[in-house]
């Protein structure tokens, strides 16, 4: 009860409202960088009268400097964002030391989960669990959990176009 949750890269809410629907004692933050889906989740709050979840317009690595928002949060989930050590660096800021970043993965994602093993390392956290499971549409996909161990260095997130130009590895 009481935990916080903050959605990187919302989109259409998935799983953010889902996530309020089942478990409405969670304070859910959504981020998104385009402001029309940040409008529409909104209003899909607003009609679905769910309380304690806000969708917010901006980039998750300005957000991550902020002081209300680094290292804040029991959970960050992310999903089709961008590959897992650039993902890290965005969503690990944001994490508690003890909480936990969830990413979805495709199931055919061994390598791009091996290759950001260090840079989980230097963002301060490590693997905690690695699932593959099946859907309805038989699609396999991976649920990768990462729990924090100790803060981000302060230099992170990096912006947005050093991370892209230089991923850490």
């Amino acid at each position: 009860a009481d935990s916080s949750l903050v959605d990187i890269g919302a989109g259409a809410g998935f799983p953010g409202i889902p996530l309020k629907i089942v478990r409405p004692d969670i304070n859910i933050t959504m981020i998104d960088g385009l402001n029309k889906r940040v409008v529409f989740l909104n209003d899909v709050i607003k009609k679905l009268n769910l309380t304690n979840i806000v969708a917010i317009h901006g980039r998750c690595e300005d957000f991550a400097k902020k002081p209300e928002f680094r290292e804040k949060f029991d959970y960050c989930v992310a999903r089709a964002v961008a590959k897992l050590n650039t993902l890290a660096e965005y969503c690990l800021p944001f994490v508690k030391v003890g909480g936990s970043f969830v990413s979805m993965k495709s199931a055919d994602s061994n390598e791009e989960v091996n290759e950001a093993k260090k840079a989980i390392s230097i963002l301060g956290g490590k693997i905690e669990e690695d699932i593959l499971f099946d859907l309805v549409d038989d699609m396999p996909r991976r649920i990768v959990k990462l729990k924090k161990n100790s803060q981000t260095p302060t230099k992170y997130p990096r912006p947005s176009a050093q991370i892209f130009k230089k991923p850490l590895k």
